[in-house]
């Protein structure tokens, strides 16, 4: 076979060309494009490492923010409760003072009512003892024959009302 006679000519100088092409590769690329591509590395990890750093402090922050969010609202609560007491108490004064107001209105009316109708009520017993006194008079008249005096009849008409 040809070939394997051929490897003892060509053996040496394949082993030296693949000996500068693994130096060449290994300076090339070991000692040229290694360090590029490790900075690379060390700055991506450098920017991540920031990033995470400050996403840490956003997030303190926003929880700082959040807390103080709370506390704000657990105030702006307490303070709309107690407003919010504060009105039902105002409107329970002003309708009861409203209330009262219109109770002694609805007594002044009721008394001024009573008043009137106990006005009424005496006028009708007057005027039920002069028809009666009339009555009486023309009773006794028609009966007996007897002209009574006016203030007689009424005398006894009264008499006879107060004892029934």
């Amino acid at each position: 076979m040809p070939q394997i006679a051929q490897l003892a000519a060509t053996y040496s100088s394949q082993i030296f060309w693949m000996a500068v092409v693994f130096g060449l590769i290994y300076f090339g690329i070991g000692k040229a494009m290694l360090p590029g591509i490790a900075a690379t590395v060390d700055q991506r990890d450098q920017r991540i490492a920031g990033d995470l750093a400050a996403a840490a402090a956003a997030r303190s922050a926003a929880d700082t923010t959040e807390a103080d969010y709370r506390a704000r609202m657990d105030a702006a609560r307490a303070q709309a409760v107690q407003a919010t007491g504060e009105a039902k108490a105002a409107a329970a004064r002003a309708s009861e003072a409203r209330v009262k107001a219109a109770d002694a209105e609805l007594d002044a009316k009721a008394e001024a009512a009573s008043a009137r109708l106990r006005e009424q009520q005496a006028a009708a017993v007057a005027g039920i003892e002069e028809v009666a006194a009339e009555a009486a008079q023309a009773i006794v008249a028609r009966v007996s024959g007897i002209e009574v005096d006016r203030v007689q009849a009424q005398g006894a008409v009264r008499t006879a009302l107060a004892q029934g």
